[in-house]
């Protein structure tokens, strides 16, 4: 009878472990990173060195905004999934063609997988924030659904597509999270029609979730707060719902879940697709963008997944979260994030950060089952 209790004790932490978010990272190339300047950017590493590199972390989930055939292809027999996505201006001409849909994935998907282990596939990324230069709102809908239905016509349907979002112009607040709902109009015209159709095709919903902008943007919010550090006071208490905040993160979640629940939505899967902490660059007086502070963040976020407890609202938390990035740029990050070092590894590919952001916890789950065989038949 004990033999039995303890199977099936170590079974529900199989059940809780499975359940633990995947930690990614994202890989722009120096190309497509490097602010504007007279100095060209140097030529990226060579593909098969990023795949290497990410392996030598024990990272198994990627997501690549640029998606370049020849890092896809450098995943191949890995077991690292990979989160493509497709640049804003292409979404205009998708939208009006599926033809064009399907050349896009002629080159992008269909030689590599499945022996590249393509998981998912963004069309557009911070749609939203593009109306200042050009507006691809109205393109965005109709390019989803053009790319969903030339994935079918391949064959593929374990493909899942979707479209990333940035928090501050898709939610109207990060506090109460009670209050959080998505920004009109853009909340009735585009994201609830996209909702619908993520809970058709079992798909998820994505948002660039960066504590560190709202920390800046808020200076009543302490930055240990932001930090993940676990100072006394160090919270913050939802008077409406009675939820207590100890982080940052989890109330920018929090609001993004309660915001979909507002539209009948509460079920579908939420992915961070960007978060993470500068370690230096930006504007003058951005002290805060530094390596020390950086580190927390890292470190607070990993330990806060990995230790299962999901969000005030949700227990099972956000289903995956993609740190960007990977590496920093000798010229420094785009225009939108006005030259900030926000890599895990330098320049040089050597780590800044002593942090262990592989998914071993979930693999826990199979130990617990060996054990347990031992137990039960070595007595």
């Amino acid at each position: 009878m004990a033999s039995l209790l303890f199977v099936s004790l170590l079974l529900s932490f199989v059940t809780l472990t499975s359940s633990l978010p995947s930690i990614g990272v994202t890989y722009s190339s120096p190309s497509t990173t490097t602010a504007a300047s007279s100095t060209p950017p140097p030529p990226p590493p060579p593909p098969d060195k990023i795949s290497t590199a990410i392996s030598a972390l024990k990272i198994h989930a990627v997501r690549l905004p640029d998606a370049d055939p020849s890092l896809i292809k450098a995943f191949a027999f890995t077991n690292t999934s990979l989160f493509l996505s497709i640049p804003n201006p292409l979404l205009p001409a998708i939208a009006a063609n599926r033809s064009l849909a399907l050349a896009w994935l002629y080159k992008h998907v269909l030689p590599f997988y499945p022996r590249s282990k393509i998981a998912l596939v963004s069309v557009g990324n911070a749609v939203l924030d593009s109306v200042a230069d050009e507006d691809f709102t109205p393109y965005l809908l109709p390019a989803i659904r053009n790319l969903h239905l030339a994935l079918h016509e391949l064959g593929i349907k374990k493909i899942p597509v979707s479209t990333t979002f940035s928090f501050f112009s898709t939610i109207t607040t990060a506090f109460p999270p009670s209050s959080a709902e998505f920004q009109q109009p853009a909340g009735d015209l585009i994201v609830k029609p996209l909702l619908q159709f993520l809970e058709d095709t079992n798909s998820s919903f994505l948002i660039n979730l960066y504590p560190y902008n709202l920390y800046r943007l808020n200076s009543e919010i302490p930055v240990g707060f932001a930090l993940f550090q676990d100072y006394p006071f160090n919270f913050r208490d939802d008077l409406v719902t009675g939820v207590r905040y100890f982080n940052l993160f989890d109330m920018m979640a929090d609001s993004v879940l309660t915001s979909m629940a507002v539209m009948g939505y509460e079920s579908i899967p939420v992915i961070v697709a960007e978060t993470g902490w500068p370690s230096g660059g930006g504007e003058a007086g951005e002290v805060e963008a530094n390596e020390a502070y950086a580190e927390m963040y890292l470190k607070g976020l990993v330990r806060h997944l990995k230790s299962g407890v999901g969000t005030p609202l949700k227990k099972d938390g956000v289903a995956e979260v993609y740190v960007y990035e990977l590496m920093d740029h000798e010229n420094g990050g785009s225009d939108r994030q006005r030259g900030r070092k926000w890599g895990i590894l330098s320049e040089n590919m050597t780590r800044k950060y002593n942090v262990d952001m592989s998914d071993g916890a979930k693999n826990s789950g199979f130990m617990a089952i060996f054990l347990a065989f031992i137990f039960v038949f070595g007595n």
